[in-house]
């Protein structure tokens, strides 16, 4: 008993058919690219299926759905209510896991992991789903929150210029990291009543996850994972990662030391005309190359990472010693057995404090202090303790008395 009976349902209809167990084990997989629609989740499947000409899994499917069980049993995947009902004896479906890539034709050896974003329910039974599913489909009703206009738009810059001219009337000395504070964690009525940082984080771990998985499936298949299309749900209304909240940072950075120095250097500013200034500023430095990205554009490091395809290295971009033969023969662009390389951005420039940090809570952020703290003050003991012991044996062999001594 491999088969099962797939219903796969959203907000405009539904599909059913017969597949194997672990094509519905693929289908749960891709729900990782947060598909709204069929049409979505089918691009979303090629993650794990590799298409066979113009053969998909679900081509074959019928229109409506049935809640017949087949062969090993029932699944429905609900992507309006985002919720699973599994009534099968082939796999347990869950939120997180690892399934084979197939080749179009049979599943591989190449087990790629999977991890769904933290609102989708898993139920047992079909009668459990559908005494829930109409409960969940309100709860998701309507569009999501867009917070890229605000966080990104005028609200910006002219938050950054009023806050200036108020650090310059209190006669302020480098207030750039306290107002930057102060945009993060001020909630506000056009974000739903929430700070800045908690939009940016809502979804960070859960984006950087899906990344990595993505550099994972490239390494070992060869070639690159299909990116988001740019009109899906999940393009269009897509979480933060580290990368984007770290290119985010180096941009309120640089408004705020361009407004500053403005703001002392002429005596008069006219708040609409510095909003102006900075709006072409912004502009130009998120399209612009940037020394610190590695020459890179800001704008095309958040694209990638809203199409979840990994930003690559080649070769001879890896290489950190020229003059190393281990990196001369990396950066061969003939070497053999080398995968591609990816490259990131952590953060570890940003400010510290808890407003800057990639912490959601601020117990978080003091749970994570707190190991930090512990393992710099063991990591001293043991260098002082090292030291020590360095210095009593350079004193045993500068008196002699560290070596063997010849009986007489």
């Amino acid at each position: 008993m491999s088969e099962v009976r797939l219903n796969i349902i959203d907000r405009n209809g539904a599909i059913n058919g017969t597949a194997h167990g672990g094509v519905a084990d693929a289908v749960v997989a891709a729900l990782s690219a947060e598909p709204e629609t069929i049409a979505e989740l089918e691009t979303a499947l090629e993650r794990f299926i590799k298409p066979l000409d113009d053969h998909k899994p679900l081509s074959l499917f019928h229109a409506g759905a049935n809640e017949q069980a087949w062969d090993a049993g029932i699944v429905i995947v609900d992507l309006a209510a985002r919720i699973v009902a599994a009534e099968s004896s082939y796999s347990m479906l869950q939120a997180s896991g690892e399934v084979p890539y197939h080749d179009g034709l049979q599943a591989t050896e190449v087990g790629l992991p999977y991890r769904l974003p933290d609102d989708w329910l898993f139920v047992s039974s079909v009668d459990e789903y559908n005494a829930r599913r109409d409960e969940y489909r309100r709860r998701r009703e309507g569009l999501p929150l867009d917070a890229r206009p605000v966080l990104y738009g005028a609200a910006l810059t002219e938050f950054i210029v009023k806050a200036c001219l108020a650090a310059r009337e209190a006669k302020a000395e480098d207030p750039i990291a306290r107002i930057h504070e102060g945009w993060l964690m001020t909630p506000r009525a056009d974000l739903q009543s929430q700070r800045p940082r908690d939009v940016m984080l809502a979804k960070l771990h859960f984006i950087d996850f899906d990344l990595h998985t993505r550099q994972l499936q490239w390494s070992v298949l060869g070639e690159g994972p299909p990116p988001l299309a740019r009109d899906s749900f999940a393009y269009l209304f897509a979480g933060f990662g580290t990368h984007e909240c770290v290119v985010y940072y180096d941009l309120v950075r640089c408004l705020l030391s361009e407004c500053w120095q403005r703001v002392q250097a002429v005596d008069r500013i006219e708040a609409a005309a510095e909003n102006a200034r900075l709006e072409g500023i912004k502009a130009a430095w998120l399209d612009d190359r940037q020394p610190d990205f590695d020459g890179r554009i800001p704008s095309a490091i958040i694209e990638s990472e809203r199409r979840r395809m990994p930003l690559v290295m080649s070769a001879k971009q890896m290489i950190i010693d020229e003059n190393c033969e281990l990196c001369q023969m990396l950066g061969d662009e003939s070497f053999e057995g080398l995968g591609p390389g990816f490259w990131h951005l952590d953060g570890c420039n940003v400010d510290e404090g808890f407003a800057f940090s990639f912490c959601r809570t601020r117990e978080e952020w003091e749970e994570e202090e707190r190991r930090r703290k512990e393992f710099d003050e063991e990591f001293n003991r043991n260098w002082a303790a090292q030291g020590s012991q360095r210095s009593a044996d350079e004193m045993l062999l500068a008196d002699g008395s560290g070596g063997d001594e010849d009986e007489g």
